[in-house]
C-alpha cells in the first residue's frame, strides 16, 4: 500500500511538471506567433534551431518504448542503431511467402515489395506507394513474441532443474541453489493461494496457479531490462491469460454455481430480473478486469519511467543549463521507480494468480457443506 501510494503520489508531481511545461511552451509559441506577424522578419539561424528542438515529440516516444517492433534496438551510437533484428514472416495470397530479417527494412528500404510503417510492415508497388490490392499477414517473430519463448524456455528449463533435484535428492535434504530459491515461493501460492481458496481441490489446480505466476513475473522483469519488450504491458498477452483463465474457470463450475447465475435464490422475482443479465456480465468482467488489472499497472511504470528520463531533453530544450541541473534529479527518481517496478512484478504476478484461485473457487463452490484441507468452511472470497 506504501509502494502504490508512493507511486501515485510521483505520477501526480509529474502529472502537475508536465502540465505547467505544456502550459508554458504554448505561451512561448503564441508569444513568438505574435512576435513573427508583427515584425515579419525571416527566420534566423537560432529559429530554425529552436524550430528543430520542438520536433522532440514525448508521446511518440513512449508508445515506442512500451509498443512491439521487429527489432531489439538497444541504442545509437554515431548515427549508428545498435540492434538485434528478427525474422520477418510475411505471407500474402498475391505474392506467397517471404521470410527475411527486419534489418533489410530499416530507414525506409523496401525489400521483396514490402516496407516498415512505423511499427507495420505494408506492401508496396514498383512507386514504393502502399498496394492497397494486396492482402498480408505478418507472422513474424517480433520482440514480444521472442521475449515470451525465452521466458518460457527459462520457466521450463528452471522448473525441470528443481524437479530433478528432488528427483534425486528426495525431500528430506535441504534444498540448495536455485531450488532453496523457488521452494518458498511455490510454497507462498500453495499455502496462501491455492488451499484457501480451493480446499481439498487445491493440487488440481497447482500447476496452472504456478504457471501464471512465474510467467507473468518472468516476463515483468525481463521488462526492465533496457531494450527488451514489455511483454506485461500488452494487452493482446493480458487478454490471453484472461482469456484462459476464464476457460478453467468455466470448466470447473458446477450446477449450484449456474444456477445462482440464471436463478438466484432467495431474492423477489423483479429483483432476480435485474439481478440475472449482472450475474452473466459478472463471469465476463472478472477476467477482464484480471486483463486491464495487469496491463494498466505495468505498463504505467514503464511510462513514468519514460517520462522522468525524457524530462531531461525537454529541460534541455529550454535551456542545457536547466538539462543538466534536472539530469541528476531526473536520474534518481527514475532508479526509485525502478525498484518500485520490481516490487510490483512481484506483487501484480500474486494478484493475478490469488484472484484467478478466487474465481475458481467461486465457481466450484457447493454450497455450505464444503470442507477444505484445513478446516474452512466455503473458500475465501475477497
Amino acid at each position: 500500500m506504501n509502494a502504490f501510494k508512493a507511486k501515485s503520489l510521483l505520477v501526480a508531481v509529474f502529472s502537475v511538471i508536465f502540465s505547467l511545461l505544456s502550459f508554458n511552451t504554448a505561451i512561448g509559441q503564441v508569444h513568438e506567433e505574435q512576435s513573427n506577424v508583427e515584425q515579419k522578419e525571416p527566420a534566423s539561424s537560432e529559429d530554425k534551431a529552436v524550430e528543430g528542438k520542438a520536433k522532440f515529440n514525448p508521446g511518440e516516444l513512449i508508445m515506442e518504448h512500451i509498443g512491439d517492433s521487429h527489432d531489439f534496438h538497444f541504442f545509437e551510437y554515431k548515427g549508428h542503431e545498435v540492434s538485434v533484428p528478427l525474422p520477418v514472416i510475411l505471407y500474402s495470397p498475391q505474392r506467397g511467402l517471404s521470410a527475411f530479417m527486419s534489418s533489410r527494412l530499416h530507414e525506409g528500404a523496401v525489400h521483396n515489395g514490402y516496407k516498415l510503417e512505423h511499427t507495420h510492415i505494408v506492401p508496396v508497388n514498383e512507386q514504393g506507394q502502399v498496394d492497397p490490392s494486396v492482402k498480408v499477414y505478418d507472422l513474424s517473430m517480433t520482440k514480444n513474441v521472442v521475449q515470451m519463448l525465452i521466458a518460457a524456455i527459462l520457466l521450463v528449463w528452471l522448473m525441470v532443474s528443481v524437479a530433478k533435484k528432488y528427483e534425486k535428492n528426495g525431500t528430506i535434504a535441504a534444498p540448495t541453489g536455485i531450488q532453496n530459491a523457488i521452494e518458498p515461493v511455490i510454497t507462498f501460492i500453495r499455502d496462501e493461494v491455492a488451499v484457501i481458496n480451493l480446499g481439498t481441490k487445491y493440487k488440481k489446480y497447482m500447476p496452472y496457479l504456478l504457471t501464471i505466476f512465474f510467467f507473468i513475473l518472468f516476463n515483468a522483469i525481463f521488462g526492465l531490462i533496457p531494450g527488451t519488450a514489455n511483454v506485461t504491458g500488452n494487452i493482446a498477452f493480458t487478454m490471453l491469460l484472461a482469456a484462459i483463465s476464464l476457460i478453467v474457470i468455466l470448466f470447473s463450475s458446477n450446477s449450484h454455481f449456474w444456477a445462482h447465475i440464471f436463478w438466484p435464490p432467495g431474492v423477489p422475482f423483479f429483483v432476480k430480473i435485474i439481478l440475472i443479465p449482472v450475474e452473466i456480465a459478472g463471469i465476463f468482467i472478472k477476467p477482464m478486469a484480471l486483463m486491464i488489472r495487469l496491463f494498466a499497472n505495468m505498463v504505467a511504470g514503464h511510462i513514468v519511467i519514460t517520462c522522468f528520463i525524457m524530462l531531461i531533453f525537454i529541460f534541455g530544450g529550454m535551456s542545457t543549463v536547466a538539462g543538466l541541473g534536472f539530469s541528476p534529479l531526473s536520474i534518481l527518481f527514475t532508479v526509485f521507480i525502478y525498484f518500485i517496478e520490481l516490487l510490483v512484478a512481484f506483487i501484480q504476478a500474486f494478484i493475478f494468480t490469488n484472484l484467478t484461485a478466487v474465481f475458481i473457487g467461486q465457481a466450484m463452490e457447493g454450497g455450505h457443506g464444503h470442507d477444505d484441507a484445513n478446516g474452512y468452511d466455503d473458500p475465501v472470497i475477497i
